[in-house]
């Protein structure tokens, strides 16, 4: 393999091996069937694929105790002879298959970077597929003829598609559900106890936030004013970056209403906030932990009522939606609410590959081909009907042909779904809606909420697209950010704690430069404005 992938699973292979003290094992990929012109279900007898997947903690062991899985081994009478990991255990299995040449037939839920994805396929670990989708696979055809922007999203600079996307719509443009990850949730509870008014600006914040410490609303001393997870995706504080300049968000770039590309880090109100953020450090505001905690202790504070502001995607995974309500925009010191928004949109490129050890493409393509069934993707997603033994997230309707959500019933949303969805390929379109599905309550929700408190102060029009570039544009990229961004995230804490932010600003910057920031930059820039042109011809 080439360059850092090369060296990366090469030593993991070795490393595994001297472990396992063992050569390779039996055929990882499925013997020729030498079929064709296939029909489901299949009539002949052990058809069977072999996959690697990864798969959720929460969830059986072997996939195929999963309810929608048997149900498409009955549909299809394909058998799938599973190798199921998690976590770092996966990309370990994943990428030693790959150093070994001991390939399966295909790999889905892959967590594969545009880079790993270009760099396969120029080893040719992986094939490419688009003679596939428009041969054998017509649900996802349909897919890409309702909404043709995919295609273009799925297509690698030399005109080739490797992988099967994960597509999920909730909403568009500022609408969309993907809009922001890291939301605030503010303790009302504790705002109604103190006769307090919810916060419009960050002073106001900030002595509501030193109410809740003084008046210890959580009790024997357990109060924390202000809870997150530095550098966390949606745990992270970066909602409180809004009210200087242009905010922040997880990958440090924003896009201005000129289509200049700006590295948020880098802007003057990146310092304005971290100096606020100082501030409410000293005031003895912010959870000493925040800097190093895991999921399961910011959990756990969360769920025993303990935080008068935190931050996460939905706050029914952690404190209950009870005490807890939406932070709205701040006003900030130059008198401007704003709201950046997050680089997200329900697009995964490379949700499956198939190996070039695959005997069986015109099996394999259309057994895929059936997670794009739209009734089959709204399972894929969130879970499916009809188990007797776990709870279910829909009903199905046969009179109307359609999934309906059932109630939650006080279970967590994220971890029922991960116990019986199986992600993967598949596409859920927004014309689904009232059609193929009822949209979740906790989305709608969500939605709701993102409508009418956040997105009036999303004053920037256009994100920072789903940009496939190049392998020497990523690898560039790659390099540049391995050093850039941990010391970003780095001098980040530590200015939040040491409070010397003006007075190393300056040799700041010049790290940056000399980390290759402007390069970064460039190569963003060129690929934003490559990327409008092409959009604009597939208007015209």
């Amino acid at each position: 393999m080439k360059g850092l992938y090369r060296y990366l699973a090469a030593a993991m292979f070795a490393g595994l091996l001297l472990m396992a003290g063992c050569g390779k094992s039996d055929q990882a990929s499925s013997e020729d069937y030498e079929l064709s012109d296939i029909t489901f279900p299949i009539e002949e007898e052990d058809i069977s694929l072999k996959f690697i997947t990864e798969s959720s903690p929460m969830a059986p062991e072997d996939p195929n105790d999963k309810l929608i899985l048997q149900r498409l081994e009955e549909q299809t009478g394909v058998h799938i002879d599973w190798k199921s990991f998690s976590g770092e255990s996966f990309t370990e299995q994943r990428n030693l298959a790959v150093a070994s040449g001991d390939l399966p037939d295909a790999i889905m839920n892959t967590h594969y970077s545009d880079y790993e994805l270009l760099d396969l396929a120029s080893d040719e670990a992986i094939i490419p597929v688009e003679d596939l989708i428009d041969q054998y696979m017509p649900n996802l055809q349909a897919v890409l003829e309702e909404a043709p922007e995919y295609r273009a999203m799925m297509t690698a600079p030399d005109g080739h598609i490797y992988a099967f996307p994960w597509i999920e719509e909730l909403g568009s443009g500022k609408e969309s559900i993907h809009s922001l990850d890291a939301t605030g949730w503010i303790n009302v509870k504790w705002l109604d106890e103190l006769g307090l008014e919810m916060p419009s600006t960050t002073e106001e914040l900030k002595e509501a936030l030193i109410a809740f410490k003084e008046n210890d609303m959580a009790g024997d001393g357990q109060t924390i004013p202000l809870s997150f997870m530095i550098s966390n995706g949606g745990e992270d504080v970066s909602f409180l970056f809004s009210p200087f300049g242009e905010g922040e968000n997880w990958d440090h770039t924003v896009v201005t209403n000129e289509d200049e590309v700006l590295f948020t880090s880098a802007q003057d109100g990146y310092k304005d906030a971290i100096n606020y953020l100082n501030e409410l450090y000293e005031l003895d505001l912010i959870d000493v932990e925040a800097f190093e905690q895991e999921w399961n202790t910011y959990l756990a504070k969360g769920q025993e009522g303990r935080y008068g502001l935190y931050f996460t995607w939905d706050m029914a995974n952690i404190s209950g939606t009870e005490d807890y309500a939406m932070l709205p925009p701040l006003e900030g010191p130059d008198g401007r609410k704003h709201v950046a928004r997050s680089n997200g949109m329900g697009f995964d490129r490379s949700r499956m590959v198939i190996t070039s050890a695959n005997e069986n493409l015109e099996l394999t393509a259309k057994w895929i081909d059936q997670l794009y069934d739209p009734l089959q993707s709204v399972q894929d997603n969130w879970g499916t009907y009809g188990d007797e033994e776990k709870q279910n997230i829909f009903e199905y309707d046969e009179n109307e042909g359609m999934l309906k959500h059932l109630p939650l019933e006080g279970t967590a949303p994220v971890e029922l779904r991960e116990e019986t969805s199986i992600g993967g390929p598949l596409a859920v379109l927004d014309s689904y809606y009232g059609n193929v599905t009822t949209m979740p309550d906790d989305a709608a929700w969500r939605l709701d909420q993102l409508h009418e408190t956040l997105v009036p102060y999303m004053n920037n029009d256009n994100i920072y697209p789903k940009v496939f570039m190049s392998l020497d544009e990523l690898k560039q990229l790659s390099d540049i950010e391995n050093d850039l961004f941990p010391y970003v995230e780095r001098k980040k804490s530590e200015w939040i704690t040491n409070g010397k932010a003006d007075e190393e600003w300056e040799d700041y910057l010049a790290e940056l430069d000399r980390l290759g920031y402007q390069e970064w930059l460039e190569i963003k820039q060129g690929a934003y404005d490559r990327n409008a042109e092409v959009e604009a011809e597939a208007v015209e």
